[in-house]
């Protein structure tokens, strides 16, 4: 990815159709999950922030596309929902042509929200 994009738009624009599809469609699925979170660039990823804490974000790279909870503890938490995806410490790797579910996304972001408020008690 050329230039450091500052808006999510940005860098859709700096990905591939079949992967900039797929990424619209994961944004959208967050937007109407959490409708007042802020998008944001966070260490060259496409965030979301509520209350100045990031919950999701998502990228993509050469061979697949990746949706981050911005947090290992949710992944651990959900390896069984995610055994048909490539997961690292704090991401879920996807193709474009078999995006996320969106329950799957939901269930992931209501994690993270209530792992975020945990914190802040």
């Amino acid at each position: 990815m050329g230039g450091n994009p500052k808006t999510i738009d940005e860098y859709l624009a700096t990905v591939g159709d079949d992967q900039r599809a797929a990424l619209e469609k994961l944004r959208k699925t967050i937007r109407a999950a959490v409708p007042k979170a802020d998008e944001c660039i966070n260490y060259g990823v496409a965030a979301f922030r509520l209350n100045g804490e990031c919950f999701a974000g998502f990228a993509a790279s050469a061979k697949h596309c990746s949706y981050y909870p911005m947090s290992g503890k949710t992944v651990s938490a959900h390896q069984d929902e995610l055994k048909s995806y490539a997961t690292t410490k704090g991401s879920i790797q996807f193709q474009p042509d078999k995006p996320l579910p969106v329950a799957l996304v939901r269930k992931l972001i209501k994690a993270r929200l209530a792992e975020i408020s945990g914190l802040k008690s």
